[in-house]
């Protein structure tokens, strides 16, 4: 079953500070999210974000962003989760939840990123610099532009792209005619195309002027 995916940034000052104080007066109710071995786990989160949030592991940080989705989804509002207040409360402790991907979306977002990896012969890691991740997001616009090639609105965003990356805009649509009499390739695109496409334009407006690591985690 797909899972959605969330991207992070991190401030590693403030999670040195107040996250780790969060953790620290906090300590029972944490330790309920963490796996076997809990108050050794604990110790080992705490020691980290001493050095850098961005050196805890996936699974490290899944486990306090489903305690602040716990403690902070809580206060629902009219009986619906109350996001704001996780990616506030998240924000104040030194992270920055600034976008997610619906499930319906994860299983075609990851096909175009493992066809990225492959063509580009690279791996985006659960942790990477926002260079290396806006390269990724600049082929992707491309790739799902493809299908959107009636819509004026979005041609002229990657036509100034273009201009700007033509090797990634090549490569793109090298990948995208290879692939496009796949069973089942051309209606998936044409059904999701234009959100993936917004969605890729909404991550790279969020990263393209940003210098530092860029963090995908998804909800299990």
């Amino acid at each position: 079953m797909a899972e959605e995916l969330y991207f992070l940034k991190t401030n590693p000052l403030v999670a040195k500070i107040n996250l780790y104080n969060k953790l620290c007066n906090e300590e029972d109710d944490v330790l309920r999210f963490l796996n076997e071995d809990k108050k050794t786990n604990l110790e080992v989160i705490k020691n980290k974000l001493q050095d850098s949030i961005e050196t805890l592991s996936p699974e490290e940080l899944r486990q306090l962003f489903d305690w602040f989705k716990f403690q902070y989804n809580s206060a629902s509002v009219n009986g619906n989760l109350n996001n704001d207040e996780v990616k506030t409360q998240l924000y104040i402790n030194g992270i920055d939840l600034f976008h997610e991907i619906p499930s319906n979306l994860t299983q075609t977002f990851d096909r175009i990123l493992n066809d990225y990896e492959k063509v580009n012969q690279t791996h985006l890691q659960y942790l990477s610099d926002a260079e290396k991740f806006n390269k990724f997001l600049l082929y992707a616009l491309f790739y799902t532009s493809f299908a959107l090639e009636d819509d004026s609105e979005k041609r002229i965003l990657t036509d100034y792209l273009k201009s700007q990356h033509p090797s990634i805009y090549e490569s793109a649509q090298s990948v995208f005619k290879e692939k496009i009499n796949h069973t089942g390739f051309t209606e998936d695109l044409n059904t999701k195309g234009i959100i993936l496409f917004d969605n890729f334009s909404e991550l790279y407006d969020s990263t393209k002027f940003y210098k530092g690591s860029i963090i995908q985690i998804t909800d299990v």
